[in-house]
């Protein structure tokens, strides 16, 4: 059985320096992932459309990336049963407050797990731990990285206690 494939959507192209994070921790898993820029509000159509046929198309989850409306994440949600994970992105203009509570703010029947803002690399992670279920060998991988996480964590105790030691 293969893993199924992650789609990396963006509202706009502005938004690949923040998405990359997640294109890297996704292709570090060796899952497949496909980004496009679609946006809720210039190209409705194609995002539902997306949407619509993901899971028909090998899709396992989507990550949609947006900032200031970030309806984007929505509209794809609207569409489809797959999982949904919104990175609300930062902008300018409120810091990314606004695409965080747009994101956030979901009706009833229309989830979309929503990470923080700029967190790109916490949607890879999700992404992963969701096709984890159905695949043990990327459910291995996540806990590897999770060790490697708390390994790092003690190395750094330790190098803080001897900076202690030298007060």
């Amino acid at each position: 059985m293969s893993v199924k494939k992650v789609a990396v959507i963006m509202g706009s192209d502005s938004d690949f320096p923040v998405v990359s994070a997640a294109v890297k921790r996704l292709k570090s898993f060796s899952i497949p992932v496909e980004v496009h820029v679609m946006s809720a509000h210039r190209t409705p159509q194609a995002a539902s459309e997306f949407s619509s046929g993901a899971a028909a198309n090998g899709f396992g989850v989507i990550i949609a990336a947006a900032g200031k409306a970030a309806h984007l994440a929505g509209v794809l949600a609207a569409n489809t049963t797959l999982p949904v994970i919104g990175i609300p992105v930062k902008s300018t203009t409120l810091d990314g407050l606004d695409a965080l509570l747009a994101t956030v703010q979901m009706p009833s029947g229309i989830p979309v797990a929503t990470v923080a803002i700029d967190g790109a690399d916490n949607a890879a992670i999700l992404a992963a731990q969701i096709l984890a279920l159905s695949d043990e060998t990327l459910a291995v991988q996540l806990s590897e990285l999770k060790q490697q996480m708390a390994e790092g964590v003690a190395q750094k105790d330790v190098a803080i206690q001897a900076k202690v030691q030298e007060l």
